[in-house]
């Protein structure tokens, strides 16, 4: 209605400028001519379907009868009933009952009354039938929003384009060559017109050839001279127009079949984009899950290594598959939900039905399997961390039993011969006492030493349960000695047996000897378990641990003196006896017959344990100096942790903020956020800082950090949530975008759409809840639960419980403005098979390109109904599927 009253304004503004007949006329007089033959032939073309003629157009309508029946042949309306009577009264009635009827069709007459028609003034009545052509002819041509004589002359000049030495600029001398009308005829009837053959410089003979093929071919009359044209220096443009509007008008029919082959074009091209990007979504989805479907069962490989540097390695390969292999997966992850997004936008928008990714490939499917691969992520590294402890572990208990072992099994060799041994029999009483008290400081020794056998059988069998690679060996080697131990028991005893049996015959017993063995036995014992713990390794994971090694160290020093005390008053024991030897001139047998401790071996021994003091305190202050490093990696991993979990989460919360805020167009926002994404990633050496910083915790094996909260694992999961974010904001802006611009929402009503949604938005969390969604509602004039329930499930279709500002983008979109739908498309095909309830092959490669011609051949289903043709194809059905549920 608003193109019709644009239109009527266009004629009457026309008309205003136009219905100066007089001073056309005086300008050309030859005009008169042109229009007088042109709008008689105009007219007769109408009036032979009602059986009549007229021969001179200013007589012939004097009575107004040939004018009303006139009028009522171009409009289809029946007119007040004509006076029949011969009187001027009744004739200018009639005259004025036909110009009633032009001005009732909104025409603005203008300088024409009823007495100059029936006064037969042939200037009024050229202008009068102007009028009715330009109301009735020329008026209702529409190209591009613009009609009437700009419509007609965009048509010819659209239609006259492709065609060499044509240029049709007005309607008078772009005719005047005839080449012109050659070309509107031979765009739509080739067939009758041979263009090529036709010369610029022989404008008659091409006005006659366009002239002649219009009457015998288009049913269009000839209503213009060749020689009128070619003659005057500038033809009537009203004649030209009235002649040309007559082959719009032969010509529409083919117009609305090209009307109707861009509307299916352009729903075939959505249409054929949508499922490029549903093909693209399904392969990028399932090269995602085949990656993580690789990925888990070796992030799952528990296969035990042997030695600490065989986890390492896989500790190794672990950080570059985080580095290296899995930061693409993550864009991969990111871009796949913004071609979904993306995706399910446009078939809203062209009022499709949504996209339903093939089973196993939605987006939670894949954000599932995320799920899963980060959490064998974390299993596996934990898993290799706790493996490496374990490996350093079974080492160093390892090196401690074959070093207690070793001591053991030197301390054995030759006790069980000596055990065995009868020397008694042939000895002195003297010489048995003295056996007997060796024995005793043997048996005291044998006691001393059972604690350690029981540590090297501890040890055995914690590297059994800790799974030792090597358990093997190191049971049998305990087993030996513990086989080995129950035979010096046994042998023990069965000796103290034999001497004690001998006792009896013998009474002399050297004291001081058998004093010196019973101290310088244990004494000798606690220099070998000093030795021992001097040389013990050890492991530590803080400050505390070491410094508590620390202490007990200094505590074991504090007892030398005591210990050195005890070692000289051994001596003196030695002494003495060498002192009573010269004093009574006896000669000593060499060495002391109850114990093979002597005082150099003593002495010695003790030079050694000395002489490792000094080591063992180099060892446990390098130690400290190392945990003292690692405290400081600590401190600097958590200063930068610290940071970077504050911005990512200060980030988080702005990206949140600028969401729902309303500042500038929506290009200016998404440009704002393109920037700031570009901020946001520009920090990103900020993070190969800090995972720099956790390399380093890695490799001192740092497993604790009592100066932060945050790991590794929850910054790298924040900022790939922090990027995920910016990203689905950016697509989410546009997706408004894409929305305003293919609805034609206008800016101001988006910020409407904003304001009314943030304002009930009350916790700023991004989405609607029921009850604030409905009070929304009722804002923008909806009522009634029933509407309310039915608006609910078109904006929350899966049930979530909320509204988002785009699900409501998309509604409130849905609400006021057209969209294409299935009835539309029936309708253009309907055109393009001649009103047939189907269409051929032939009829859609006429129709349509041939790659869109070919789309729909090979998705139409043949059509069974009565009226079927061979090839016939069945395009309703074909329609509907664009629109409903269907695999296209």
């Amino acid at each position: 209605s608003t193109l019709v009253a644009k239109t009527q304004l266009q004629v009457n503004a026309y008309m205003e400028q136009e219905n100066d007949w007089d001073r056309d006329l005086l300008l050309d007089p030859a005009w008169e001519k042109q229009q007088r033959k042109t709008f008689t032939a105009w007219c007769n073309s109408h009036l032979r379907k009602a059986g009549t003629q007229i021969e001179n157009i200013e007589q012939d309508f004097r009575d107004g009868l040939k004018l009303m029946l006139l009028l009522e042949v171009i409009s289809g309306e029946r007119l007040p009933k004509p006076e029949r009577g011969k009187m001027r009264v009744h004739k200018i009635n009639n005259v004025n009952k036909a110009l009633d009827f032009i001005a009732s069709k909104g025409v603005k007459l203008v300088s024409i009354g009823a007495e100059e028609i029936v006064d037969g003034n042939a200037k009024m009545t050229l202008g009068m039938i102007w009028t009715i052509i330009l109301r009735f002819a020329i008026q209702d041509i529409s190209v591009e929003e613009t009609s009437a004589k700009e419509g007609l002359l965009l048509w010819c000049q659209r239609k006259t384009a492709p065609y060499k030495n044509v240029n049709v600029q007005n309607f008078h001398i772009s005719w005047k060559d005839g080449l012109a009308f050659n070309a509107l005829i031979h765009r739509h009837r080739p067939d009758l017109i041979d263009y090529d053959s036709l010369r610029k410089d022989d404008p008659v003979t091409n006005l006659n050839n366009a002239f002649e093929v219009a009457e015998k071919h288009l049913d269009i009359p000839k209503m213009l001279d060749a020689e009128d044209i070619v003659g005057t220096l500038r033809p009537d443009e009203k004649a030209i127009m009235t002649y040309v509007s007559c082959f719009y008008h032969a010509f529409s029919g083919a117009q609305k079949a090209e009307t109707a082959a861009n509307r299916i074009c352009k729903v075939l091209a959505v249409n054929q984009e949508n499922e490029q990007m549903m093909e693209d979504y399904e392969k990028l989805a399932s090269d995602l899950l085949e990656w993580i479907r690789r990925t888990i069962p070796w992030l799952e490989d528990r296969t035990q290594e042997k030695t600490v540097n065989d986890m390492q390695a896989k500790q190794e390969d672990f950080r570059d598959y985080r580095t290296v292999h899995k930061p693409p997966k993550v864009q991969e992850k990111c871009q796949l939900e913004i071609s979904f997004n993306t995706l399910q936008t446009k078939l809203r928008l062209s009022n499709r039905p949504a996209f339903m990714p093939s089973e196993g490939r939605m987006v939670s499917d894949i954000n599932s399997a995320w799920h899963t691969l980060e959490g064998a992520e974390k299993g596996y590294e934990e898993w290799i961390l706790s493996e490496i402890r374990r490996l350093e572990r079974l080492e160093h208990l390892a090196e401690k039993f074959h070093q207690k072992a070793a001591i053991h099994e030197s301390w054995t060799d030759g006790k069980e011969a000596m055990l065995t041994q009868k020397d008694y029999e042939t000895s002195t009483l003297s010489e048995v006492k003295a056996l007997l008290r060796k024995h005793e400081a043997f048996e005291s020794d044998l006691a001393a030493h059972q604690d350690r056998v029981e540590q090297i059988a501890a040890i055995a069998q914690e590297l059994n349960e800790l799974d030792y690679y090597d358990a093997a060996s190191v049971n049998a080697r305990c087993q030996k000695i513990c086989d080995q131990w129950d035979t010096l028991g046994t042998l023990t005893h069965n000796r103290k047996d034999s001497l004690e049996r001998t006792e009896k015959q013998l009474e002399s017993i050297d004291e001081l000897y058998l004093e010196y063995a019973k101290r310088a036995a244990p004494f000798n014992n606690w220099m070998e378990g000093a030795m021992e713990d001097l040389q013990d390794m050890f492991i530590v994971h803080n400050i505390d641990e070491i410094q508590g090694l620390i202490t007990a160290h200094e505590q074991f020093k504090a007892t030398l003196p005591e210990a050195n005390k005890e070692r000289e008053a051994i001596q003196s024991i030695q002494a003495e006896v060498q002192k009573i030897a010269q004093s009574n001139g006896i000669k000593l047998s060499g060495a002391n017959p109850y114990t093979t401790i002597t005082p150099e071996s003593i002495d010695n021994k003790w030079e050694k344990a000395m002489a490792m003091v000094p080591q063992r305190d180099k060892a446990l202050q390098g130690e400290l100096n190392k945990q003292n490093s690692n405290d400081t990696l600590r401190a600097t991993f958590a200063t930068q942790a610290n940071a970077v979990g504050a911005y990512i989460q200060a980030k988080m919360e702005e990206i949140g903020r600028i969401s729902i805020e309303m500042n500038g167009t929506l290009e200016d926002q998404l440009t704002h956020l393109k920037e700031y994404q570009q901020t946001i990633m520009s920090y990103m050496p900020e993070i190969n800082k800090l995972e720099g910083h956790h390399q380093h915790i890695q490799e001192a094996l740092i497993f604790d950090n009592q100066y932060t909260s945050y790991t590794m694992e929850h910054l790298r999961v924040g900022w790939e949530q922090l990027l995920t974010t910016i990203a689905r904001t950016i697509n989410e802006v546009e997706n408004q975008i894409l929305t305003r611009d293919a609805k034609g929402i206008s800016q101001e009503q988006l910020y409407e759409y904003r304001a009314s949604f943030n304002h009930f938005d009350k916790d700023r969390g991004g989405a609607l809840q029921p009850e604030e969604f409905k009070a929304c509602l009722i804002s923008l004039g909806y009522d009634g639960d029933g509407e309310f329930n039915r608006i609910m499930g078109i904006v929350d279709p899966n049930g979530t419980g909320s509204v988002t500002f785009q699900a409501f983008i998309d509604f409130m979109s849905t609400e006021t403005t057209d969209t294409d739908s299935a009835d539309q498309v029936i309708a253009s095909f309907k055109i393009l098979a001649g009103d047939k309830n189907f269409i051929t092959a032939e009829e859609l490669r006429r129709e349509l390109p041939p790659d869109q011609a070919e789309y729909c051949i090979a998705r139409m289903a043949p059509y069974t109904g009565p009226d079927a043709a061979p090839g016939a194809l069945d395009y309703m059905s074909f329609s509907t599927a664009l629109y409903g549920e269907s695999d296209l």
